[in-house]
């Protein structure tokens, strides 16, 4: 019963329109905000673990959640299929790399956020076939897209500074005052700076899904005619998305390289990403914010759970089987979500609450 509206009175629209307009949920969202950025970094600057709970797990967890919101921006709520989700990221990390070398007393934080840009400039060209097409076709125009990208990143030597070993390495890198990238940096300070930046373009995307551009987007999804009938142009909409994507995409890849690998190459990018991203939307629920979290959170932290698990009960399990089991569950749900639920982990939490929301009356 702790999970209930009684007394809870909307007065007016802008309170019953409001994104969490149940005390209980923008308690659970202002804990885990406490979480993110008070508990986990105290724990990693106090714990001997710490600093691999936060280079290993959570800073990946955040870029991931990220890139995936891009991808849910353009699938899940514009109803466009990709398959270059990778490639995207990887526009965002040279366009990050360039910044830096050729700026280099440019803040980190805002050649981050300017590489985003980058990408979306170049996810507005490769969006362009969608405009005559749609489904697996485009899909295979975004696949063209990973394929060129990938090419243009080894071929094209100016975008690494001609190094002979053809990867991205980056150097320690100071903002005010503080290293906040490179060799040197200290987790804590790194995880901070990725969840600060995470948080601000979630909220940021939450309020242009729910704006008028968000709509115009679910309008293309659901039915571009009628859409196009009612008034949404057809080229806003869907380069609007294809851009606020891949600006998503390149600002994690970004991220990527400066906040947790540190020296990257063109795999790093690769088309084995992009498909590990779509599994992320495809778990964590198609059209959901929160569902790209916990897409995230699945495909990253499962397989570490599935590794460290049995060596803490005693039981020995070769990496290769570690491997293979993380695959057949992966692929498993996979099939599961979209045959039985299609909005994935979200569509489970959002029934969950549904049902929290009457227990134990559910006849109420």
């Amino acid at each position: 019963m702790f999970y209930r509206e009684a007394g809870q009175f909307k007065t007016d629209y802008k309170s019953d329109s409001a994104v969490f307009p149940i005390l209980q949920d923008r308690v659970g969202i202002a804990f885990m905000i406490f979480l993110a950025l008070v508990v986990v970094p105290l724990y990693g600057w106090s714990s001997s673990s710490g600093e691999f709970f936060l280079n290993g797990i959570m800073i990946p967890f955040m870029i991931f959640a990220l890139v995936t919101i891009g991808l849910n921006i353009l699938m899940g709520y514009a109803g466009q299929l990709s398959l270059g989700t990778g490639a995207f990221t990887g526009v965002g990390a040279y366009a990050c790399y360039k910044l830096i070398t050729h700026f280099p007393e440019l803040n980190l934080i805002v050649a981050v956020l300017m590489s985003g840009f980058f990408a979306a400039a170049v996810g507005i060209i490769f969006g362009l076939p969608s405009l005559r097409i749609k489904g697996l076709y485009l899909a295979v125009t975004t696949l063209a897209a990973q394929f060129f990208l990938e090419w243009l990143f080894i071929r094209w030597e100016w975008l690494y500074n001609y190094d002979p070993s053809g990867a991205l390495i980056v150097p320690d890198i100071t903002a005010f005052g503080i290293i906040i990238a490179g060799p040197s940096a200290n987790a804590v300070v790194k995880y901070l700076v990725v969840t600060l930046i995470v948080i601000f373009m979630t909220w940021i995307a939450s309020n242009v899904i729910r704006g008028r551009i968000g709509r115009s987007w679910m309008m293309i999804r659901d039915m571009d005619i009628a859409a196009e009938l009612m008034g949404v142009r057809p080229l806003a909409a869907k380069l609007s998305a294809f851009a606020m994507s891949s600006f998503y995409c390149g600002v994690g890849g970004a991220m990527m390289v400066f906040f947790w690998l540190g020296a990257a190459e063109v795999e790093s990018f690769d088309i084995n990403h992009s498909f590990l991203f779509l599994f992320m939307v495809i778990i964590g629920g198609m059209g959901s914010l929160i569902g790209s979290f916990m897409g995230a959170a699945f495909i990253w932290v499962l397989p570490i759970i599935i590794k460290f698990l049995p060596a803490t009960i005693g039981i020995e399990i070769y990496p290769s089987t570690v491997e293979h089991i993380n695959l057949m569950i992966i692929g498993g749900l996979i099939v599961f979500f979209l045959a039985v639920e299609p909005n994935g982990l979200a569509r489970l939490w959002q029934l969950a609450k549904e049902k929290l929301r009457v227990w134990p009356f559910p006849y109420a």
